[in-house]
């Protein structure tokens, strides 16, 4: 890693799911596409898919693909996507904070 941390971990979850896909994962212990799709309302397959793949390749994102028919493929997160919790949590918190402090004008 050349240059900032924070830059270099903006860069794995920036765009406008990933980190949304991070939250939904994080409250999953394990979610098949199309049920992570349903709670993403808005995103489309193309999207779904190529953010996973970008979140698969950081390796937060753990893909396991079951020889079935139809075909099961469930998602999870890494140990390493894991670690993200508190920050998710914490960026949840001042979330709330911004959103009471803008209403109060």
């Amino acid at each position: 890693m050349e240059g900032c941390p924070v830059k270099f971990a903006l860069g794995l979850v920036s765009g406008k799911w990933k980190l949304r896909i991070l939250w939904e994962l994080n409250q999953q212990e394990v979610i098949r596409f199309n049920e992570l799709q349903r709670r993403l309302e808005g995103i489309s397959s193309v999207m779904l898919s190529k953010s996973l793949e970008e979140l698969e390749r950081a390796r937060l994102v753990h893909r396991e693909q079951y020889p079935e028919i139809p075909p099961r493929v469930e998602y999870s997160l890494t140990a390493l996507g894991r670690s993200i919790d508190p920050y998710l949590r914490a960026l949840g918190e001042w979330g709330m904070q911004a959103y009471e402090a803008i209403q109060a004008g």
